[in-house]
């Protein structure tokens, strides 16, 4: 299990892709924090880089990963190793690959700019969304042989998270305006980790307001440290059940 994390890592960190995608954010990060006079305003900026860039660039990239390493897979699998480790190795190898992308390109600037306990939530916040999509991209790909038709998956289910699921909530609000719902709200936003994360990155940096009318609900439920545990758990467990249910399919698929 150890030599394939480490095959898949090596092979990861040469490409180039992975290089360009490091180089861009730390480009991006560098720029914004010396553009910006005050650090707040400057996290700002990169939270769109979090909440869109980073789970896009995540959810193809390891789709493709997936794809392109079908023939590694099935000479894996012809091997004694169990599928559940060869699934697990490749998943770590994705994971420990794009979050040291992740550290170099964004975590670094902010530690250098903006160190402080908001700057550390950010940091997490971006490694989990790293982790959840690639563990969403690894589910998907096992839904269809197509690499075509597998990457358009990815892609519909990054749109879904990070703009249809934001209009599916406002339209509801529209709709029930007249109803107490604000607390239903927060509920809703457990199952978007991008909503998720953007909220307690927002609630950190105390500006709620940014949230609309629902901010002082998000803020009495988030805000409090067993609202942020709770949020924790819920982010791990976009992570958990994503993997454990494409162990099992894995486990039965027929390659």
């Amino acid at each position: 299990m150890k030599k394939i994390i480490k095959y898949v890592i090596t092979d990861i960190l040469r490409n180039k892709i992975v290089l360009a995608y490091t180089f861009f954010l730390l480009a991006i990060s560098f720029s914004v924090f010396s553009l910006e006079d005050n650090p707040t305003k400057g996290m700002l900026s990169l939270l769109n880089i979090i909440l869109i860039v980073i789970p896009l660039i995540s959810i193809i990239f390891s789709a493709i990963y997936i794809y392109n390493s079908a023939e590694f897979i099935e000479l894996l699998v012809s091997q004694p190793l169990k599928r559940k480790s060869i699934w697990l190795s490749l998943f770590v190898g994705l994971s420990s690959s794009l979050s040291i992308a992740f550290l170099v390109g964004t975590a670094l600037p902010v530690i250098i700019y903006a160190f402080s306990i908001t700057g550390l939530v950010m940091i997490v916040i971006g490694l989990l969304l790293t982790i959840i999509f690639i563990a969403i991209a690894m589910l998907a790909t096992l839904f269809t042989r197509d690499k075509a038709k597998g990457i358009g998956i990815t892609i519909l289910l990054w749109l879904y998270f990070s703009l249809l699921f934001d209009g599916l909530v406002l339209f509801l609000l529209f709709q029930f305006a007249d109803y107490p719902v604000e607390k239903i709200m927060v509920v809703i936003s457990a199952f978007n980790p991008i909503d998720l994360g953007r909220i307690l990155i927002l609630l950190k940096m105390d500006i709620s307001a940014l949230m609309g009318y629902t901010g002082a609900i998000f803020k009495n439920f988030f805000g409090t440290t067993l609202g942020l545990i709770i949020s924790f758990i819920i982010m791990l467990l976009w992570i958990a059940i994503p993997v454990w249910f494409s162990v099992i399919k894995f486990h039965k698929k027929d390659l």
